[in-house]
């Protein structure tokens, strides 16, 4: 019966995995609702200051705010690649860096090289595989998104930018459409213009009162909107995480079911050939006697 004991050690080994899985997967639940309430009370927040961005930017054309003007010259562009830190969450890391990777490759094919800052561990370690300049990096977020805490490696591409040295700055993160779905997203951040802040929507006229005056009031708004378009992108982020690790684990846990049943089956079957071979040497050896 030594082949019945392995066998009663991987059925255990499974039984245990199992357990794990289907603990990981409640948890992962728990955080995913309150990730997708976080996520859900940001966006009217979100979308609110990127139509008056876009507003502003129409009314007031004589004033024209640095995140606005375009350097065709510069040949570096900035991307802010929004991951995970922790793992077994499905295929949600690989397809945001496969988009990542194709717009790099875009990057190259135009004649430019890219600044990155990793947000996020997986991000991270992916982007100093490929060899790609991570400028700087914030990983350990937690549960919870803090924007002082992005902010701060945010400022090394806002900044070159502002001073002309970038062509461009992207944002790449998975967006969360339902639980089963998340799609990866890589937009434009900078320049800003109307008709990327407005996506489609009608246009308006508008006129607007500044006070104190209009670089006060623009300098101050389209750095809020930058702000809130990387905190949303992070909460975004971070309810896909989690309903991508619930859907993966919930997974893994039927898939352990369906071994253990498999290896039961084996099992019973290799032990009832033990016995059957057991009773026929003993019929055979009452025969010879």
């Amino acid at each position: 019966m030594a082949a019945g004991k392995e066998i009663r050690g991987k059925i255990k080994s499974v039984e245990n995995t199992k357990k794990i899985t289907k603990a990981m997967e409640m948890v992962a639940a728990s955080k995913m609702r309150k990730a997708q309430e976080r996520m859900r009370t940001a966006r009217p927040y979100s979308e609110k200051i990127r139509q008056i961005a876009a507003n502003l930017s129409r009314a007031n054309p004589e004033y024209v705010h640095p995140f606005m003007v375009e350097h065709p010259e510069a040949t570096v562009a900035g991307m802010i690649v929004v991951t995970t830190d922790k793992g077994l969450c499905g295929g949600l890391n690989t397809n945001l860096l496969r988009a990542v990777t194709n717009q790099l490759r875009e990057l190259q094919s135009a004649g430019r090289t890219a600044q990155v800052v990793a947000i996020g561990n997986k991000g991270f370690g992916f982007m100093n595989r490929i060899g790609a300049k991570v400028v700087s990096h914030v990983t350990g977020l937690g549960d919870t998104p803090h924007l002082e805490r992005l902010i701060g490696p945010v400022k090394v591409l806002l900044d070159a930018y502002a001073e002309g040295k970038l062509s461009a700055v992207y944002l790449c993160y998975n967006k969360f459409i339902n639980t089963m779905k998340q799609e990866p997203v890589v937009q434009q951040l900078l320049p800003l213009s109307a008709q990327a802040l407005e996506e489609g929507q009608q246009s308006y006229d508008w006129d607007y009162i500044y006070e104190p005056d209009a670089p006060t009031v623009i300098n101050e708004l389209l750095v809020r909107y930058v702000e809130a378009q990387i905190y949303q992108a992070v909460a975004e982020n971070m309810a896909s995480e989690q309903s991508a690790r619930m859907v993966a684990m919930k997974a893994a846990t039927d898939n352990a079911g369906n071994l253990i049943n498999e290896l039961k089956l084996i099992y019973n079957k290799t032990r009832q050939a033990s016995i059957t071979k057991e009773l026929s040497e003993i019929v055979a050896g009452a025969a010879a006697v």
